[in-house]
C-alpha cells in the first residue's frame, strides 16, 4: 500500500488551552495509538490533504524529527460548521501484527447489463479487511465486462490468502438490476432463437415444392 509521510512535532501539553492554541495556527493535535503509551503530537493541517481529501486508502509515516512511526488513521473529527479537522487518531503498525482497515472498492470495465438498459448498483464502495501492514492492498478492482442483467459481484469473488475479508462471502459488492425498457440478453436463449429459425425455414421449403407440383 503507498504511504504519506506526516512531519510533526510531539506535543508536551495536551491541555484544552494548548490544544486550542494549536488549532489557532493551523496544526491539528493527534494521538497515536498501539504502541506501549499513547504519542501525542501536531502537524499543519495542509500535512493532511492527500491523506484526507482522498477516495484513496493510505499507510502513514509520521515523522517527528528524532523519531518516525508508521500508522494508519483510525479516526478523524471535524468542526460541524467550518469543516475544519479538529481531532485524527492514529494506530501505529507493526510488522508482525495484523490491522484492520478499510479499503475502496475501484470498478472497471463496461457492463453488458448497464448497455442494455440496466441499473448499476454500488452496493460495497469500501469493504474492511484484516492483513499485515506489508500484505494491504490499495483496493480492491472489480471487472464489470462480464455482469449482465441480474447478475452480481460478491465478497466470494475477492478472497485473497494475503489478507481477511471482514464480511459475509455473499456480500453484494456491485451488482445489475433491471430497470424499465431494459434489454435481456441471454446467451442460451439467441442459440434457441437460432434453431427455431432454422426450423422454420424448414418446414416452409416442402410447402413450397408442394405448391409448385
Amino acid at each position: 500500500m503507498k504511504s504519506i509521510t506526516i512531519k510533526g512535532s510531539e506535543r508536551e501539553s495536551v491541555g484544552k488551552k494548548a490544544t486550542k492554541a494549536l488549532r489557532n495556527a493551523g496544526k491539528v493535535p493527534c494521538v497515536v495509538y498501539g504502541g506501549e503509551k499513547p504519542l501525542h503530537f501536531s502537524a499543519d493541517e495542509l500535512a493532511f490533504r492527500n491523506l484526507v481529501y482522498t477516495p484513496n486508502a493510505h499507510t502513514v509515516k509520521i515523522d517527528l524529527g528524532e523519531g518516525k512511526l508508521r500508522a494508519i488513521m483510525q479516526d478523524i473529527q471535524f468542526h460541524p460548521v467550518t469543516d475544519q479537522i479538529m481531532h485524527i487518531d492514529f494506530y501505529q503498525l507493526f510488522d508482525d501484527k495484523e490491522v484492520t482497515m478499510n479499503i475502496p472498492v475501484q470498478l472497471e470495465g463496461n457492463s453488458p447489463g448497464v448497455r442494455n438498459g440496466g441499473r448499476l448498483l454500488f452496493r460495497k464502495r469500501k469493504l474492511a479487511i484484516k492483513a499485515l501492514p506489508d500484505k494491504l492492498p490499495d483496493f480492491f478492482n472489480v471487472d464489470l465486462s462480464k455482469l449482465k442483467i441480474g447478475d452480481n459481484i460478491t465478497v466470494e469473488s475477492l478472497l485473497n490468502d494475503d489478507f481477511t475479508i471482514l464480511h459475509p462471502n455473499n456480500t453484494v459488492v456491485v451488482q445489475v438490476k433491471t430497470a424499465r425498457a431494459a434489454v435481456v440478453v441471454d446467451d442460451d436463449d439467441e442459440e434457441g432463437e437460432g434453431e427455431e429459425g432454422e426450423t422454420a425455414e424448414g418446414a416452409e421449403a416442402p410447402a413450397a415444392e408442394g405448391a409448385e407440383n
